[in-house]
């Protein structure tokens, strides 16, 4: 190729920071439909906190790098990379439409020599069987004649300060073997730690699905565990301990599953699998016991309730924390919503606070109203305390602080408190 010139389609939790990071190396362009979205990010913020704002400010001072709502702004770039969301439906089929979009931006501003890269994670075939033909179909041009592809799946991992996009070891792909070096080699250029060569697009698609998958299905393991012992009045936390002193004991723990990765992108394999014929019956059932976690967390809780005698019709409870995981603004598929809408059945004296959550994105997206009371002004006004997210602002709490009295509930969802404190955890 000439000199490479980069668009990145979809500015999320994906896109902003390989276009963030492209832009060290190569003219970069970041494309977004949403205008607000588009402006706070050409102001230097980034909110869903994955860019720095030092970081997003110097790409733009110093690098160039410019992100925009406008097709004619992609349209001189000759390397596209596509990172929208790859949702499910309220009936958990595969929501292609982000996708199909993406592709129609794409086979508008594509011209001959171009290549487009997939990063959103699907189903083996996407890319081929469903993308590329929309490309086509707009633009006029053949593909693998006029114009090529490749995919190389995202591994962000919202949050996390340690594994950022430039220390990811990334899959790459491409649709023939000279423009599969092309894509490894322009990956390559900006990572720490290289890539992996798939030898398809196939491959490097069900190798990214799997990966989730796999962590749907352990943790699901870890969760049928923790309902059994609870059963037989055994500390979870303490069985794992004393497996994991075996050396070839995996230590996992058992959680809510939320967010946009573990708890959507199994469905996608689940429903290709039938296509052929083949019925997962472990990822299936992975899922749905993991999708009732929240559920049964706040059985859990009203268990306690009873046992200790607090009145669980009317009482007020306070649900620290909203976010999918901790120390990061991403309210995607939360499960604490789980928690909120069952323990809601029986008092409506729900408070929910969450100092890394946007109050305004959460009442959209759940009807759930965030206090705008701090942790002071909360102390001592509750029957239950329910720890959903280990935020670090709440690991140095008096937790039992909130409660009006010694015989409230603490329930600790995530594990990470003084069990002396609790009366209770996952």
């Amino acid at each position: 190729m000439d000199q490479i010139r980069i668009a990145v389609i979809g500015l999320g939790y994906v896109g902003l920071p390989l276009a963030r990071l492209f832009s060290t190396k190569y003219k970069t362009v970041g494309f977004d439909m949403n205008r607000l979205r588009v402006d706070a990010l050409m102001a230097g913020y980034d909110a869903t906190l994955e860019v720095s704002d030092e970081l997003l400010q110097d790409a733009i001072q110093n690098h160039g790098f410019i992100c925009t709502t406008k097709l004619e702004d992609i349209k001189d770039c000759n390397f596209y990379v596509v990172a929208v969301p790859t949702p499910v439906d309220v009936n958990n089929r595969p929501d292609l439409k982000p996708l199909w979009e993406a592709s129609e931006t794409v086979g508008k501003v594509i011209s001959k020599g171009d290549i487009v890269v997939y990063e959103s994670t699907v189903y083996p075939g996407v890319t081929e069987e469903e993308c590329l033909p929309v490309v086509e179909k707009v633009s006029g041009l053949k593909f693998n004649v006029d114009f090529f592809a490749g995919y190389s799946p995202e591994r962000i991992n919202p949050g996390d300060k340690e594994h950022t996009v430039e220390k990811i070891k990334k899959v790459t792909s491409g649709s023939t073997p000279e423009i599969t070096d092309i894509v490894d080699s322009i990956y390559n250029s900006v990572l720490v730690n290289g890539t992996h060569k798939a030898p398809s697009i196939k491959v490097a698609e069900a190798s990214k699905i799997i990966e989730n998958s796999q962590r749907d299905v352990n943790i699901a393991f870890m969760n049928e565990l923790a309902k059994i012992f609870n059963a037989m009045e055994i500390d979870t936390n303490d069985v794992i301990e004393a497996a994991a002193s075996k050396w070839n004991f995996i230590k996992l723990k058992p959680g809510l599953v939320g967010g946009h990765c573990i708890s959507v992108d199994p469905y996608y394999l689940i429903q290709k699998a039938q296509v052929y014929g083949v019925l997962p019956r472990v990822m299936s059932a992975a899922r749905r016991l993991n999708d009732g976690m929240g559920d049964y967390v706040a059985n859990q809780v009203i268990k306690l309730m009873n046992k200790k005698g607090v009145l669980v019709k009317g009482a007020k409870i306070l649900l620290l924390g909203i976010t999918f995981k901790e120390n990061c603004p991403d309210i995607r598929n939360t499960k604490i919503v789980d928690i909120y809408s069952t323990l809601s059945e029986y008092t409506q004296n729900i408070v929910v606070y969450d100092p890394w959550a946007d109050s305004a994105k959460v009442n959209h997206e759940y009807g759930i109203s965030l206090t705008e009371k701090s942790l002071e002004e909360l102390r001592g006004g509750f029957d239950v305390v329910v720890l959903g997210v280990a935020h670090d602002a709440f690991k140095n709490e008096d937790i039992r602080s909130f409660l009006k009295n010694k015989d409230g509930v603490v329930y600790d969802v995530k594990g990470i408190l003084d069990r002396e404190i609790i009366d209770g955890r996952l």
